[in-house]
Formats: structure tokens, C-alpha cells, sequence
């Protein structure tokens, strides 16, 4: 099956293979969810599994992103002609206070991975940014990542912004120095210690 080869060369990292037999798929008529879902999901789903047991690391996560990006840009137009829709809106940053973005970037990935759509509102992000943007783009999940264990307390901010706003919206929060009790005590939605698993709690929360 054409889905299964995509599947294997993007979790080998092969963009330019990626992007052949995705376009190969259409024209061979695959219906457009199958060649996501089959193929380019699948094969991130399965390296995000790897990941979390240490048996791939951060640079093989990043070129089967790249892969995935380079798929997705042949696929998105027929995805959208065809109506298929992300599973929901993701809107993730890195908290006030903090400048760090490879832990955020790579849940970022991750997320898209499990078919969501991400926006990344970068770093050093506040709670109204927060809010505002998950506002504008209708998200269910607010992804807050800290390093540092000083702008980790500003975590609890964003909770509370969303629950006094009212909003259908779950804040889940991860990073270095965050635990999940730390989690419980602000009244996030989730914690997750990884990337990979980042994004199987958000798909957990919306489909709840």
C-alpha cells in the first residue's frame, strides 16, 4: 500500500520521497484522509511512540516533521477540497518570563502530528496573549511549556485568565521543572512530561 510506504519514509526523515509518493497517492486517486491519516499521521504517531520509549531522540523527531511538512504542503488543498478537517485547534507558547522554544516547538510538531492545528504564539507569552489568540481561533487546548522553575508560577495565571473568561478551553502545561502535582495544585487540565505524550493528553482532552 502507497499509505504504508509514506508511513515508512516519513519516519525515516525522507522528505523529498515523502512529498513523491504523496503526490503519486492522489494521482493514483487515494482518497486525501486516508494518505493523512494512513500515511503521514500514522508515521508520526509511530515515531512519537518511539520517542517516548528512548528509542529515537529529538533530531529524528525533527526530520520527520520536515517530512511531514513536506507531505502536508502537497495534501493540504485536496485536504480542504475534500473537507477534512483538524481534530481541533491547539493554541501553544512558551510562558511569560521564559525564552525558551525547543520544547515548545517540538510539541508543536507533535501536536500537528495527531492532526491538530497548532498556532504557536511564541515565547515570553502572557496570559491575555494567550487567551486573545485562543479566542480568534476557536482552540479547545492551550499548551503552556516553561524551563525555568521562576516563570513556571506564572503557569497558574493562564489557568485561572481561562477559567475566569469561561471559555471551552483546557490549559496543559509541561517542562523541565513542571510535575504533575504541581499541575493539580493550579487546576491545569493536564501535564505532560514529553513531547509525544503532550500530544496524546491534548487528543485525550478533546475527544472526552
Amino acid at each position: 500500500m502507497i499509505t504504508d510506504d509514506i508511513c515508512t519514509a516519513l519516519m525515516k526523515g525522507r522528505a523529498p520521497e515523502v512529498k513523491t509518493l504523496v503526490a503519486k497517492a492522489i494521482e493514483d486517486g487515494v482518497p486525501a484522509a486516508d494518505i493523512l491519516n494512513k500515511g503521514l499521521l500514522n508515521g508520526m504517531g509511530q515515531i512519537g511512540e518511539k520517542f517516548k520509549k528512548n528509542e529515537v531522540y529529538v533530531p529524528e523527531i525533527l526530520i520527520a516533521a520536515r517530512a511531514m511538512k513536506a507531505g502536508m504542503e502537497i495534501l493540504k488543498p485536496k485536504l480542504v477540497a475534500a473537507g477534512v478537517e483538524p481534530i481541533a485547534t491547539a493554541v501553544i507558547g512558551t510562558v511569560k518570563g521564559d525564552l525558551h522554544d525547543i520544547g515548545k516547538n517540538l510539541v508543536g510538531m507533535m501536536l500537528e502530528g495527531a492532526g491538530f492545528r497548532v498556532i504557536d504564539a511564541g515565547i515570553d507569552v502572557g496570559p491575555d496573549k494567550f487567551l486573545a489568540l485562543a479566542k480568534e481561533h476557536d482552540a479547545r487546548i492551550i499548551g503552556v511549556s516553561a524551563l525555568l522553575t521562576t516563570t513556571m508560577t506564572n503557569m497558574k495565571l493562564i489557568v485561572d485568565a481561562v477559567k475566569a473568561d469561561g471559555i471551552n478551553c483546557m490549559v496543559i502545561i509541561g517542562g523541565a521543572p513542571v510535575t504533575q502535582s504541581f499541575c493539580d495544585e493550579i487546576g491545569a487540565a493536564g501535564y505532560s512530561p514529553d513531547a509525544a505524550s503532550a500530544a496524546d493528553l491534548a487528543k485525550k482532552l478533546v475527544n472526552k
